[in-house]
């Protein structure tokens, strides 16, 4: 389907599961709020109620909440859910008309492309994540290899799930479009000072508190060190099902009074501007906004090289650190342990972060979206 319309007589639907914490879902709030800033008409769908919003929508996109989400205990509980989930998105559709609708996530993709199936608009799928390390249910993964090659586009945010996908879902037609960094970064609700630092220095990780982020290594990493940097602190800003586990390893490693995990913030700008150096721990990653983010606010960075993500942001040492030995404590604290020496490679490593401003710009961003859209 061949569209071209100019972006003020648009209308995107964009379709994701919650608003309720997380890369993607912060990304289709910015989303929303770029293209309706363009003009365009803009509509979010979700399945859950916007009770459980992490992220405020901005005014004058039309929010539409399905309230169909929710755990299904058995393979036919949840082939109804899901087939009401369908109904109710294609019912939707029929009646608002949007020339296209954007999936975000495999689920949210998915069930995209069946409800607008014949329908007269242009469905794009898109994956923020690195598709092997989801634990993804059998039936999703059958039904993804149907939908996908049915879909106009497949978005994925790195060149390696872009070759993932083509080799697993054949059929799809793939491209690549990295997340933008809103620069300066904007700051919503929960806002949180950074404490005092009175001299002290400060290691910053973000993300869920989810055991793909590897904040079970940072911790062994760090207690590696803190003999020998006795005026360092350790940041983690997130929050998710591993608080009380991460938690009681603090203890277990006397670090209680090093490391901190005040939860989530809403004004991550402030925690960038008064950290002195961003370490991402993790064993997968999308893409990984933090770490951009980390760096387009002048932050020398140390990241483990997992599979997709950091090595696609981090020029290794013009930029920042690469750890190639993925989940192992004692690289990662050798690798940290050397910057933390260093303070002339720190800020000669910041000065050059700051090109991902222009490298992942909004305005260069959008412009794939749009030619992919078929808006002008």
């Amino acid at each position: 389907m061949k569209l071209n319309y100019p972006v003020k007589q648009a209308h995107l639907m964009i379709v994701i599961h919650s608003l309720a914490g997380g890369g993607a879902e912060r990304v289709a709030v910015e989303m929303c709020d770029y293209w309706l800033s363009q003009g365009c008409r803009v509509t979010l769908v979700t399945q859950s109620s916007a009770d459980t919003d992490a992220y405020p929508v901005p005014e004058g996109v039309d929010r539409r909440a399905l309230g169909l989400a929710g755990d299904s205990s058995g393979s036919v509980v949840a082939l109804w859910a899901n087939m009401r989930r369908v109904a109710a998105l294609r019912r939707l559709i029929v009646k608002l008309k949007p020339q296209v609708v954007l999936g975000m996530m495999t689920r949210g993709s998915v069930l995209a492309v069946l409800a607008a199936q014949r329908l007269p608009c242009r469905v794009i799928a898109s994956e923020h994540t690195h598709p092997p390390v989801q634990r993804l249910p059998s039936i999703w993964q059958k039904l993804r290899r149907w939908a996908y090659p049915r879909a106009h586009a497949v978005v994925a945010l790195t060149s390696g799930t872009a070759a993932w996908l083509e080799e697993h879902v054949p059929g799809s037609k793939v491209t690549v479009i990295p997340n933008s960094v809103r620069w300066p970064l904007e700051s919503s609700e929960p806002v949180v000072a950074p404490p005092e630092r009175a001299g002290r220095f400060r290691l910053l990780a973000v993300g869920r508190l989810h055991r793909l982020k590897g904040f079970d290594v940072l911790l062994r990493a760090f207690s590696q060190l803190t003999e020998y940097f006795p005026n360092w602190d350790l940041v983690i800003l997130g929050e998710g099902a591993e608080r009380e586990v991460l938690q009681q390893q603090i203890e277990e490693l006397n670090l209680a009074g090093r490391v901190s995990m005040p939860g989530r913030v809403g004004n991550l700008a402030d925690w960038y501007r008064e950290s002195d150096l961003y370490v991402l721990s993790s064993r997968a990653e999308g893409l990984s906004n933090t770490l951009i983010e980390a760096m387009a606010s002048g932050l020398p960075v140390v990241a483990f090289d997992c599979d997709t993500g950091p090595r696609e942001i981090i020029r290794p040492d013009i930029d920042g650190v690469l750890v190639r030995q993925v989940e192992d404590a004692d690289a990662l604290a050798a690798h940290l342990a050397h910057l933390m020496t260093r303070p002339e490679e720190r800020e000669a490593l910041a000065r050059r972060a700051i090109d991902v401003r222009d490298r992942f710009c909004v305005a260069r961003v959008m412009t794939l979206w749009n030619q992919l859209f078929g808006f002008r």
